[in-house]
């Protein structure tokens, strides 16, 4: 367990974000999607700790809605090319084919928790071209459907270990 727990199996489980696995992205900030080696198949989970400027991506919409609850910070939400402030405990849900990111704001980290729908059809991805999300590092310079391209600037995550302070203290 060089970079904590990673769940092996398709039974039940108890983890605290603080052993399991987490991934550092450059700009993309440090996440956990508390999945192991297998995907979990019908929905998403990820916590990610965004300093301001990093995002949890690129602009996109795709064909699965998604739900996003600020934890802790505050944030820029780009949603549909405009922009709105996220302060600790708002929640944004997007409907499948709503074009959206979110990105670190203020002066400290924010957490943010992260759920999507999993098991659709991939066709509907696309990360399209926004002045909004421009302004802000997180639109690619030409529309595509590929995540290989919407990504090619950055390197690929790495696994870490939790750091103590990324979540606050409860």
């Amino acid at each position: 367990m060089k970079y904590g727990y990673m769940p092996d199996g398709e039974g039940w489980f108890v983890v605290s974000a603080r052993e399991i696995r987490w991934r550092e992205w450059e700009r993309l900030g440090v996440y956990c999607d508390f999945e192991g080696k297998r995907r979990f198949p019908h929905l998403g989970v990820n916590i990610s700790v965004l300093e301001p400027g990093e995002s949890l991506g690129r602009y996109h919409r795709e064909n699965g809605q998604e739900g996003f609850l600020v934890l802790a910070g505050c944030c820029t939400l780009v949603v549909e090319d405009e922009e709105r402030e996220l302060q600790a405990w708002d929640f944004f849900h997007a409907p499948p084919g709503t074009a959206h990111m979110i990105v670190g704001a203020g002066d400290g980290p924010s957490v943010v928790l992260a759920v999507g729908a999993r098991g659709l059809p991939r066709k509907g991805l696309v990360y399209p071209v926004s002045e909004a999300a421009a302004k802000l590092g997180v639109s690619v310079a030409q529309e595509t459907s590929k995540p290989a391209e919407a990504y090619a600037d950055l390197e690929r995550p790495t696994r870490v270990r939790y750091r103590e302070g990324w979540l606050p203290k409860l």
